[in-house]
Formats: structure tokens, sequence, C-alpha cells
């Protein structure tokens, strides 16, 4: 028999809001009108799960997922930590997507035209999925600060961006990993958006446990998906 185990509800408090003037573009896109919720059909629920089937060997390390001729510039980092609900219990398979600038602060692709060098051997992107005990792994480079014009000498703080997806396309999930003791965090205008009380649950830690001697430090940062400590997330929820 399945334990009595309390429902835990989405704390909105913990989540942005969809419109926070000091982030510009979110007063033009930001809905000024109430949501209607649209009633999910079975298609939606039941539907194929993206990407879960074509995973590869080496999608999880950015470090050699796309190397051509070496290894990419910047400091090797891990990134590890476990995907949770509401009552520390971890939630496996589950589908974890990451993307990230390079060490000099810069995205592959064409709309990125900071003027801070492509790295031929890194393409910023990766993706696993957890274990039976929730965890999951990535081995990447360390994003650089990048400016993005939203104010007067305006930088974004180095950052790792996560996709979750649940058991159809329709959860998918998305948030920001930060970095401990960045300066940036003060002035950036998404990080701010976040409560004051919930901020600390989006910057990872350091870990000694997960670096690697010789090779790469670790940094963990685990993902709550529901309840009063759940990870801050985009969805607008």
């Amino acid at each position: 028999m399945r334990p009595n185990i309390r429902y835990a509800p989405v704390d909105r408090r913990s989540h942005p809001p969809m419109i926070h003037p000091p982030y510009r573009s979110t007063t033009h896109r930001g809905p000024t009108r109430p949501l209607v919720p649209i009633p999910q059909t079975l298609t939606e629920l039941t539907g194929p799960i993206y990407g879960h089937d074509a995973i590869g060997e080496l999608d999880h390390d950015l470090t050699r997922n796309a190397a051509k001729n070496g290894e990419p510039i910047g400091e090797r980092i891990l990134v590890a930590g476990r995907v949770l609900d509401e009552h520390g219990r971890p939630v496996p398979h589950t589908l974890i997507e990451i993307w990230q600038a390079n060490a000099a602060g810069r995205y592959i692709h064409r709309r990125d035209q900071h003027h801070a060098p492509i790295d031929p051997n890194f393409h910023g992107a990766g993706r696993c999925l957890t274990d039976e005990d929730g965890w999951y792994r990535f081995i990447t480079i360390r994003p650089g600060p990048y400016p993005w014009q939203n104010h007067a000498n305006a930088w974004r703080p180095p950052h790792i961006h996560f996709s979750l997806f649940g058991p159809a396309f329709v959860t998918r999930l998305i948030t920001q990993m930060y970095f401990p003791g960045d300066p940036l965090l003060d002035h950036d205008p998404i990080f701010q958006a976040v409560p004051a009380f919930a901020r600390e649950r989006l910057i990872a830690r350091f870990d000694l446990d997960l670096t690697q001697p010789e090779f790469a430090t670790g940094y963990r940062f685990d993902i709550i998906l529901r309840g009063p400590a759940e990870t801050p997330m985009e969805d607008g929820r």
C-alpha cells in the first residue's frame, strides 16, 4: 500500500514574476491579463518524451561532444546534483539538457554578436538522464560573463541554463544555475527578479567531494521540483 504522504503545492512565492520592469524585455512580452488555463489532453500527457532515447555517450561531456582539434579553452568544471521531489525523494530517468556561453562569454548563435571569440571545440550544450537515485552529472567549461544591453554597462553573471523534461513535453521546466561569490549577481535584474529568500537556491556550491584531482573542480546543484524548498523556475507558474 502506498504511504499517505501529504501533497505539497507549488510555492508560487519562490518564482520570479512574469513582468519585472528592471528586466526590460519582460514589460513587452509578459502577459497583462489573467492567464487562461488549457486542460491537457491524453495526447499531451501520454505522448512521446522528447529526446530520451537519443542520448549519446558523450552528450554529458561538453568538453568532448563538440571537440574537433583539441579541448575547449577555459576552466574545466564538473556540475552534478540530484533532482528531488518535495519530500526529498529522487526523481529518476529525468531528461536534463543544459546550454551555456563559452569561457569568453559567447554563445554559438547567429544573434550573439558579442565581440568575444568563438571556441571551435565547444558548442555549449549537453544532456543526460538522472539515474535511479536522481543524480545527474555534466563535464563542462566555466562560462564567462557577457554584455546584454538591458541597461547601462549591463553584464550577465556566468550561468548555466537547465531544462528538465517530465513525462511529457508540456511538463518542461527551465531554470538557471549561478556560481558562488559572483559580484555580478547584485547587479543582474534576472537574478534579482527572484524573491530574496529563494535566490540562494539558484547558486551552486563548491563541492570538494565532486572535485577530481588534477582534472576539474566540482559544483553541486540540486533541483527541487515542488514544495517550500523548490528551485525557482522560469515557467511563470
